[in-house]
């Protein structure tokens, strides 16, 4: 897998490239090139930026014009937000990213490219790209930070790579209850509404113990959850014993 190149072109502020190489860096990506930022490379800002991705920009390649930058990529996206009158594929980033992995499973070399913070990138850089990527933003306010459209795209490459689940339980050292754990909880619970009068008139106790028992298994309790549900109704009888007395 050859992973995208990302290349800012005609970056203004070294704080910027920094931030940008921290967004990489964020998603596992490490390749980036530079083509003529304006003040000058190595940028001291940029790497006071980058907090700990320094390393990215040790090794980025520096170039003078777009065409020599993207000379070995076989395919390359242009990131813009405005129309350009251009008869060419927009895509969104999501849909950039799946198409670079799997070219880059086929050994092809995709670049990205990232537009100067003032207006982004120039129809004369845009033609030399295969496809428009759009973030799909507020209309009325299109304006993207360079490092945050680098941080979409890098977020995009992660996710594609599926080892993220979209959802997760995070358990603290415990499990998931077990079904008779449930069950017995149930039981307690019964035990003690019963002894308090709870279930009335005799004609809907069954429905009312049938919609408690339905939602002890709908709430995906874990096994300190329940061992906390038992101890609170031994204490209330407890208490409530003690006082009786």
């Amino acid at each position: 897998m050859i992973p995208p190149v990302f290349i800012l072109v005609r970056p203004q502020m070294g704080e910027n490239i920094g931030a940008a190489a921290r967004a990489m860096l964020n998603f596992g990506l490490e390749r980036m090139r530079i083509v003529g930022p304006r003040d000058g490379w190595p940028n001291p800002k940029a790497v006071a930026m980058a907090s700990g991705a320094g390393r990215l920009l040790d090794h980025a390649g520096l170039f003078q014009d777009l065409p020599a930058s993207i000379a070995d990529c076989d395919f390359v996206f242009a990131t813009t937000a405005r129309g350009r009158e251009l008869v060419k594929e927009v895509v969104t980033p999501e849909r950039a990213m799946e198409m670079a992995r799997a070219m880059g499973s086929e050994g092809k070399r995709v670049g990205v490219l990232f537009g100067p913070e003032r207006a982004g990138l120039e129809n004369e850089d845009i033609v030399r790209a295969n496809a428009i990527v759009t973030v799909p933003v507020n209309p009325d306010f299109p304006s993207l930070n360079l490092a945050q459209c680098v941080l979409l795209l890098g977020y995009e490459w992660r996710r594609q790579a599926g080892e993220v689940a979209p959802s997760v339980m995070e358990l603290a050292r415990t499990d998931f209850a077990s079904r008779e754990d449930v069950d017995r909880l149930a039981d307690h619970f019964e035990e003690r509404l019963d002894a308090a009068g709870f279930f009335f008139p005799e004609t809907k106790v069954e429905g009312m113990k049938a919609n408690l028992r339905n939602m002890w298994g709908r709430l995906g309790l874990t096994r300190a959850e329940v061992q906390t549900f038992h101890g609170m109704l031994r204490q209330i009888a407890f208490k409530l014993k003690k006082q009786g007395d």
